[in-house]
């Protein structure tokens, strides 16, 4: 009886709209409303103001950013699309061209002689092989990780606000300086959170990428907080 080798298997990223739309949203959705959270707290405000101010802050900007994203994202399929209409006029009226193309990128890969020829044939036989390798070879294109234009939209608007609602929830519970602090907290520990997985996911330090969108955070609650601070005490804003 023979012990077959165990099959390795290699865990590799696969890039993805939807873990980018759910960092950006998230990040900008809990620094809006820690922004918020700490200017209005700063000036000395009621409980009932603070959590108006930031859900109403949280949906503009949810929208705001489900709305960008959208656009963003439709310009850059379109321009894809374009790329890959461009590719297919070329296979279809100009081939010879297109194959010394597809010759000269498994050249430049090391290959030669009968073993290049057998390349190219076999890739230019099929036209979808023959697209996807020009696309991925030459143009380093692929349509599938930018994404739909809706679904990140709609994807960027829910995590903006899993992300903006986490400041405002202490303020339901207590008023003053404690809101505050416990909303500074759980902010920073998710940023924190956010940034170790995403750095994880790319290969890199999870400290330092935690530390690093903590950090943002932190200067946004300072900045925030002081700013609103400075009003109250001048009298432009009276609680």
């Amino acid at each position: 009886m023979s012990i077959s080798e165990p099959r390795h298997v290699e865990r590799h990223l696969t890039e993805s709209s939807s873990i980018r739309d759910f960092v950006f949203g998230f990040g900008d959705g809990i620094n809006t409303s820690l922004g918020i959270v700490a200017g209005v707290g700063g000036a000395d405000q009621a409980s009932s103001v603070i959590i108006l101010a930031a859900i109403v802050a949280m949906f503009t900007g949810a929208k705001a950013m489900a709305v960008q994203n959208f656009l963003a994202v439709r310009s850059q399929r379109q321009i894809l699309q374009s790329e890959i209409q461009r590719e297919k006029w070329e296979m279809d009226n100009v081939p010879e061209a297109e194959r010394v193309e597809i010759e000269d990128i498994y050249k430049a890969k090391g290959f030669s002689g009968p073993e290049l020829d057998s390349i190219v044939k076999k890739i230019t036989s099929d036209k979808k092989v023959w697209l996807d390798t020009m696309l991925t070879e030459e143009l380093k294109l692929n349509i599938e990780i930018v994404g739909s234009p809706l679904k990140s939209a709609f994807r960027m608007f829910g995590a903006f606000l899993v992300g903006g609602v986490l400041p405002i929830i202490p303020y339901f519970f207590a008023g003053g300086l404690e809101p505050l602090l416990i909303a500074v907290g759980l902010s920073l520990s998710a940023s924190f959170v956010i940034g170790a997985v995403k750095s994880r996911m790319a290969n890199l330090n999870m400290v330092w990428g935690g530390l690093e969108m903590a950090g943002l955070g932190t200067g946004i609650a300072l900045l925030g907080y002081g700013i609103g601070s400075e009003l109250g005490h001048i009298g432009i804003i009276k609680g």
